[in-house]
Parts: C-alpha cells; structure tokens; sequence
C-alpha cells in the first residue's frame, strides 16, 4: 500500500468527502446517507469508492444491512467529525463578525465551576464586549475533554482524570476543590454534632457516577477510614436532582463546598461534622495539547486566570 503524503492528501480532499464519511459513519447506511446529503445513492456509491481508492484502503464493511467502519476507517471517520465541528465554529465565528457582533465563545465547565468561577469570568467578559456570544456546557471533566478533542468547545474548566489525558490537554490550575458532607436541616442527624463515618453509611446516599474524580476521591476516603461505601444509594451527575433530593429526604450527599454555601447560609442544607480525609483537589483550565487559544477564547482564559490569583492571594493574606 502507498503510503500518503500531506500534500497529495490536501490535493485532493474535499469537505463533501468529510460530510459523506461522517454521514455514513452515522447512519452506517448508503441509503440513508444520500437521503441526509440529498444525493443519489449511486453518486455516493462512487465518491466512497473514489476516497476509498485514494486512501488505499475501506472506510466501511459492505455488510448486509449496515456498513460499520473497518478499524483504519473509524480514524477517518473521527478526522472528518472534528474537521466538520472546526468548520462549523469558522463559519459562526465569521457569520457573528459580519454581522457586527463580537464572536462567539463556546465553554465546558465541571459543575463546581459553572457554580462559581464560570459565572464571575462570564460577568467580566461581557461587561468589556457586551455583543460576544457565550454558550455554556455543563459537564463531567471527562465528557468535557471529549469535546474539546472533538473541537465541539473552545476550552473547558475541569481536572484530567486519567493519566493519558496529559499527553492530550494542557492543563492550568485555577483553584483547589474542596468537598464536604451535606444533609438537610430536616434530617434527623442535622445539628446533631460530630459523627462518625460509620454512622453515616446506613442512610440514603446521593452518589456521582463511578469513575468520575468526586467518586473516586470519595471511595478512596471511605477506604483509609476503613468503612464499607453505601449501599442505599442514587446515582446522578445532575445538579439540580442532587438539591432537589438533599432538600426533600433523608438523604447525604458529597458536594463541593462552593456550590452548597449559598444552600448552607438560606438553611436548606447543613454540613456533616465528621471525620472524613477530603483533600481538595485542583481544577483548572484544560485546552487542547499546544494549541495556541486566540481572540475570545485567549480574554476568557485570563479572566479566569486572573480571578483565581486574586481570590488565591487574598486566601494566603488572610491566612494568620
């Protein structure tokens, strides 16, 4: 098999290629397929073919009723989904500038930062260039990686949770995470003074995920203090099911310490004094390996940046 070269390969690669592959990869289906693009599925036929012969190889099985990628197709199909998202945010950027606005900005944040930090840079941003365009995305660190590798965002606030996520993403730390256990004041253990773990785990628990960090720490936790995890448990990453269901049963949860202040300060929630090990965890900026960010993207980051300083260095000032 010829190997390509770069240059032949930007001779003759097309985006109604990249629409064809990434149509087929979704709908694994030729008919389908020319129906979505509007074509005939004998042209579609011939221009598979066509990139097919180019490449060197198939992109997708010819089976019975589907057309799933072979294992070199799925990269192409990946490549064609990411060059399809870049363009996509090209054209919106060039659209919203045209039409005298200031751009347009598209954010992931976990949810301690969409709680907070998010919010205040936000705030910032607008007030220098009113007519930019923010969207928000609220998400788990993995998810948010996911789509920054797929260009669907431009940076996401999060923390890597895998060790090869390094060679991927760069990484700016913001601010530690700290974590607490809350309960309603309604809850029979509320304002009942210092428990310990054990006493704890025999009660409904709100639990993120497994595999997320906040999971993670928390088994961890459970695990130096030699108390067996829960098992009366509810599984969320939502937000607002989390409140809703500390505040209307007998329940616990662990949450950052940032988004239940407000709830702690109204009385809807009060803080479990126990003696849990919850070292508190930095998240931080995470854009794609070396790229550069610019315009929007390049202001926003250094709002957040700058925030953080500040807020990290009046912690240290007020320190005794």
């Amino acid at each position: 098999m010829t190997n390509l070269t770069v240059s032949s390969f930007c001779n003759w690669l097309k985006f109604r290629h990249l629409v064809l592959i990434d149509t087929l990869g979704r709908t694994r289906n030729m008919h389908l397929a020319a129906q979505q693009m509007n074509l005939s599925q004998p042209a579609i036929s011939k221009m598979l073919k066509e990139i097919e012969g180019l490449l060197g190889f198939d992109i997708f099985e010819r089976q019975p009723r589907s057309m799933p990628p072979t294992a070199l197709g799925e990269h192409v199909v990946r490549y064609a989904q990411i060059m399809l998202n870049d363009a996509k945010s090209f054209v919106d950027q060039i659209n919203n500038l045209s039409n005298g606005g200031h751009g347009y900005l598209k954010v992931g944040g976990i949810f301690a930062a969409t709680a907070v930090v998010l919010p205040e840079a936000i705030v910032e941003i607008k007030q220098r260039s009113p007519l930019l365009e923010i969207e928000v995305v609220e998400q788990t660190s993995g998810q948010l990686m996911q789509m920054l590798e797929n260009r669907v965002i431009d940076l996401a606030i999060g923390r890597y949770t895998e060790e090869g996520q390094q060679q991927r993403f760069d990484f700016t730390p913001l601010a530690p995470e700290p974590f607490c256990l809350v309960t309603s004041t309604r809850h029979p253990i509320s304002g009942q003074g210092p428990r310990a773990l054990h006493e704890l785990v025999d009660w409904p628990w709100l639990l993120y995920p497994k595999g997320t960090p906040i999971r993670d720490r928390m088994e961890e936790a459970f695990a130096r203090a030699g108390v067996a995890i829960p098992q009366n448990t509810i599984v969320t990453i939502s937000m607002q099911t989390f409140l809703k269901l500390l505040q209307r049963g007998p329940m616990i949860g662990m949450l950052p310490v940032a988004m239940v202040g407000p709830h702690v300060e109204s009385g809807d929630l009060s803080v479990i004094d126990t003696p849990l090990d919850l070292t508190p965890q930095y998240y931080g900026i995470l854009t794609r390996k070396d790229e550069q960010l610019f315009g929007p993207a390049r202001e926003f980051a250094d709002i957040l940046q700058n925030n953080a300083d500040r807020t990290l260095g009046k912690k240290a000032a007020e320190t005794p």
